[in-house]
């Protein structure tokens, strides 16, 4: 199948952006994503000075720490990219994804907030330059966002989003190595990591509801 021209994608999103629900959606989506944007450093810095509980966990215990930042970097980005590319020539993907993240910020910010941890022994700092933009000048790095994995259940979404079949393995193939390289990292507890794409499912539900997909 051909990638559509510029006045295919400009008549697209042109028609979409006629369409009353959509636009609203939108609109209300971008204000509340700019709204979670603003609050991340706050909540950040808010749950990094607390202390909570250290899980006794048999997996991270036997895993070895090694720094993976680079290629989990590579991984998450690459995806988000592709995923930008394919909401170019899909405004439904966009709107879709778009209140998933939201559900999926907001469901994370309550159940880290319920369950305060304490970070694995021998964690070492996932450094990842865009991301860190968002956490906040009193902290470089945030390590007690564990409850469930941000990063893995990111991942999943953008699985359950896509529509492509290629697409579709490459979001699940980078599901399974994030949530490999956070635990290689002991950035997570394997309770993070496992309840990740459960969860998301339940919130991309929500999230096909609220747009109507």
């Amino acid at each position: 199948m051909l990638e559509l021209n510029h006045k295919e994608i400009k008549n697209r999103w042109k028609e979409a952006y006629a369409n009353e629900f959509f636009k609203r959606r939108l609109l209300v989506g971008l204000l509340v994503w700019i709204a979670i944007l603003i609050a991340f450093p706050f909540f950040f810095n808010y749950i990094e000075a607390r202390n909570g509980m250290v899980l006794n966990d048999f997996i991270i215990n036997k895993l070895p720490a090694y720094d993976v930042s680079v290629p989990t970097f590579l991984i998450i980005w690459s995806m988000f990219l592709l995923l930008l590319y394919r909401a170019i020539y899909d405004p439904q993907l966009l709107l879709l994804f778009l209140w998933g993240f939201i559900f999926l910020s907001l469901s994370r910010f309550l159940s880290i907030y319920l369950l305060p941890l304490n970070p694995p022994n021998q964690l070492i700092a996932l450094r990842d330059p865009i991301t860190n933009i968002f956490y906040g000048k009193e902290h470089g790095f945030i390590t007690k966002d564990l409850f469930y994995s941000g990063h893995t259940s990111t991942q999943f979404l953008m699985f359950l989003c896509f529509k492509k079949k290629m697409d579709k393995q490459l979001a699940l193939v980078s599901t399974m190595a994030v949530g490999m390289f956070v635990l290689i990292q002991h950035v997570h507890y394997s309770i993070d990591v496992i309840a990740s794409p459960f969860l998301t499912y339940l919130i991309f539900l929500i999230s096909k509801r609220v747009v109507k997909y």
